[in-house]
């Protein structure tokens, strides 16, 4: 039994560090890429990549395909998933630091706890919630505001608007999902997601003239390897090692990914790529992560369905 438990303890630990350490490091790939991928192109081809790679390996050990319900349902939430929110994220990141972005995107449980409130009527606004929404917000304003005497740059204002609609992207999106009829293997489900994603990403580059601009000999290869490490650390693996931890571990110690990420991409950006680590900065994330855990944290006061 002991070596079986022992085993079970490193493969815990290793997951933990790639969800935490992996996904809290793709903030700083995305920047090192988009500085010379167009940032659509690159997006379309992570997820492409990604997606086909683990919707063939799925059905290659006898996953089945989503039926046609199933992907209108896909479909939904590529948009919302991929098109708007990994679309701005990686739009936004030729504007905006790294370790910023990360910060900004923490705030997803902010528009998922609004969402629920204000459109699904699922919610009910609590005094804690109340706090853990205006902690949020007021982080948000401290990074972008140019009135605060807290030097350092203030947030890009168009990409901090683009990273808050990615941000509504993706918690609306997170609220939908449980309404829609998807399939029951979550890597199925996910595989086809990003496949999805990446055709509509890659649409989206066409349509805007980014295959005019792209040229792969021109490209350094510090930007294909941020390209590289996307697809394999950053969706693969990654996402392997959180689907193990969440058949092995309380929802709620494997969400505790969603604080270490932006502390590990701010940290990551300001020692690998002079990113700023100044008052605006620290308040700001510290005023974010206050609001993520309070929401994440905070029991659920749900409104009773009508008869």
């Amino acid at each position: 039994m002991y070596p079986h438990t022992h085993r079970s303890t490193w493969k815990t630990l290793l997951a933990f560090a790639i969800i935490y350490f992996v996904w809290g490091s793709t903030y700083l790939a995305i920047r090192i890429g988009v500085r010379e991928f167009p940032p659509l192109l690159m997006a379309a081809l992570r997820f492409l990549i990604a997606g086909g790679t683990v919707c063939l390996w799925t059905f290659a050990t006898g996953e089945r395909p989503p039926d046609r319900r199933q992907w209108r349902a896909i479909g939904v939430l590529a948009i919302l998933f991929f098109l708007l929110d990994y679309g701005l994220v990686f739009w936004a990141e030729q504007r905006v630091p790294s370790g910023l972005t990360a910060v900004m995107m923490a705030g997803i449980p902010i528009f998922i706890a609004l969402s629920e409130i204000i459109f699904l009527r699922t919610q009910r606004l609590t005094l804690w919630l109340a706090f853990a929404l205006l902690s949020g917000i007021t982080g948000v304003a401290v990074l972008v505001s140019r009135s605060l005497n807290l030097g350092g740059q203030p947030i890009d204002r168009i990409g901090a608007l683009a990273l808050i609609g990615a941000s509504m992207s993706w918690g609306f999106g997170t609220v939908m999902a449980r309404k829609l009829t998807l399939p029951s293997s979550k890597i199925v489900s996910s595989g086809a997601q990003m496949l999805a994603g990446g055709t509509l990403l890659a649409l989206a580059s066409a349509a805007l003239g980014e295959f005019r601009n792209f040229h792969p000999a021109a490209i350094s290869r510090a930007a294909w390897f941020s390209l590289v490490y996307l697809i394999v650390a950053g969706s693969i693996v990654a996402f392997t090692a959180y689907l193990w931890l969440v058949h092995h571990e309380s929802p709620t110690k494997v969400g505790t990914y969603a604080y270490v990420n932006p502390v590990v991409a701010v940290l990551l950006g300001y020692f690998l790529a002079g990113e700023s680590l100044g008052l605006r900065t620290i308040l700001g994330t510290l005023l974010v992560l206050i609001s993520v855990i309070a929401i994440t944290t905070a029991p659920a006061k749900r409104v009773a369905a009508p008869l």
